[in-house]
């Protein structure tokens, strides 16, 4: 991706803020087998500021939409805080296998990270691990698919992965972890709403859905 391109997709800035449409498939940390990532090509969303931004939290590699980065340190120790204390509102929307039978509900199942030598890392449902709960509600339903809107209250990792497939029986499409590896994930943050300011309204971003999900959201009714 080019600094053009990177650009391109700024959804909101100001002063203090970015919000990023983050591509599906860009990881958002580096690491030793992962020599491409997004904190390497920060520098292209300086603009005025002599710092590139920093990241305020994060995304999983294959999830694509609304990423925040705060463009000084007092504003990510501000946006620390409104996550510290569950005020960041994230929308997620994905497409499950399947479908739960109910059209609404709350998933609340704590979740625990195990590891092995030959699968490596994952998420399980465990008694024992940390408190998850999300929130969510059907958005349409069409060829043994479903579109579901998920606003997770608690901010684990794999968090409505592990719940859409454990909690409601219904793994997100291509999921190849917690359900069937497929093409891609489809999984979107689609939205967040940050009141950064106490005087003021709250800063609302939406993405738009990527291209991978189009078909699929369309078969479940989106246009």
């Amino acid at each position: 991706m080019t600094p053009d391109e990177l650009q391109t997709r700024v959804l909101f800035r100001d002063s203090n803020l970015i919000l990023l449409d983050k591509p599906a498939g860009l990881a958002v940390h580096g690491g030793p087998q992962t020599p491409v990532h997004l904190e390497a090509m920060l520098g292209a969303l300086c603009f005025n500021l002599s710092q590139p931004p920093k990241l305020a939290h994060r995304l999983d590699r294959d999830t694509a939409g609304c990423l925040i980065l705060a463009r000084h340190d007092k504003a990510l120790s501000r946006l620390g805080k409104l996550f510290t204390a569950g005020k960041v509102e994230k929308t997620y929307w994905a497409v499950v296998e399947g479908g739960p039978a109910a059209d609404e509900g709350r998933i609340d199942l704590p979740l625990k990270k195990v590891s092995s030598a030959k699968d490596g890392w994952r998420m399980i449902a465990d008694p024992a691990g940390q408190e998850s709960v999300t929130r969510w509600r059907v958005l349409g339903r069409g060829q043994g698919l479903c579109w579901l809107e998920c606003r997770p209250e608690t901010g684990r990792t794999h968090q409505i992965r592990v719940h859409c497939a454990s909690g409601l029986g219904s793994a997100i499409l291509g999921d190849p972890v917690y359900g069937t590896a497929g093409p891609m994930l489809h999984l979107q943050s689609h939205a967040v709403s940050i009141p950064y300011w106490a005087d003021r309204p709250p800063i609302t971003v939406e993405a738009p859905p990527p291209s991978h999900m189009l078909d699929a959201l369309t078969a479940c009714g989106w246009s």
